[in-house]
């Protein structure tokens, strides 16, 4: 099993109401997407954490089951009203397999990052397809590669600087590896903490999706179906299992 970065200090604080990614322009648009996307089957969320999307997603009627390797991700979700509704499976997605078939599956707020070898995210983008019905979906919400913003010879970018919290992110781009440092406030004290990223190009995952025999049918820069450009930030890919 690979190391789990969100353990009980994390789970706690993870649902932010400050944090934009939970506001309702964040949340509705992407639950929009999934739920039309899953129509009258049921979604597998890889990564489903405390249950951000997951939760509004099946009060939308959609039947969701996830997969997380913390327990105390999952204990924070299992608080939450609507959560016996949601079966829950600890264990890492690139591999685990639960039961039934299922018309979408989903990775969000780039957690297939999470997976640091380009073997764990072709082996997860497999082990989809296996739980995919015949022209069923995946979708994928990732950063696209900083590397435009890191003049030559740097290697540490900032992405979060205020009062209270500061983070940056080092890359080892030989590696593709992307290591996202923390430090924040917490009773008086600085607390640190850090997680290792791969970091995934978009042509890259559209191998392993078509290698997993799926193939793109959408990529857009959010979840408002933005047309992706060479700008963009992030995108929202959605591939499709091939029926043949």
């Amino acid at each position: 099993m690979p190391e789990d970065f969100f353990g009980e200090r994390v789970a706690e604080h993870y649902d932010d109401p400050q944090d934009e990614m939970f506001s309702p322009a964040a949340v509705e648009p992407a639950v929009e997407v999934l739920a039309e996307l899953a129509g009258d089957g049921a979604a597998l969320e890889l990564g489903i954490g405390t249950g951000r999307l997951a939760l509004p997603l099946s009060r939308r009627g959609v039947p969701v089951h996830g997969i997380d390797l913390s327990p105390a991700m999952l204990a924070q979700l299992a608080k939450k009203p609507g959560a016996e509704r949601i079966g829950v499976t600890v264990g890492d997605f690139a591999h685990t397999r639960v039961p039934g078939s299922f018309t979408l599956g989903y990775l969000v707020f780039n957690t297939i990052m999470n997976l640091t070898s380009q073997d764990e995210q072709a082996a997860c983008f497999a082990n989809v397809a296996e739980h995919l019905s015949p022209g069923g979906w995946f979708v994928i919400e990732v950063m696209v590669p900083d590397l435009q913003r890191l003049p030559p010879g740097e290697t540490v970018r900032p992405f979060e600087v205020s009062e209270t919290r500061l983070g940056f992110d080092s890359y080892d781009i030989a590696n593709q590896g992307l290591v996202s440092h923390h430090y924040w406030q917490e009773d008086g004290r600085l607390t640190s903490g850090s997680i290792p990223f791969r970091y995934v190009w978009p042509a890259e995952l559209d191998l392993m999706a078509r290698l997993a025999g799926m193939t793109l049918r959408h990529r857009w820069s959010d979840w408002q179906r933005t047309p992706f450009t060479s700008d963009s930030r992030k995108h929202v890919s959605v591939w499709q299992k091939l029926t043949g």
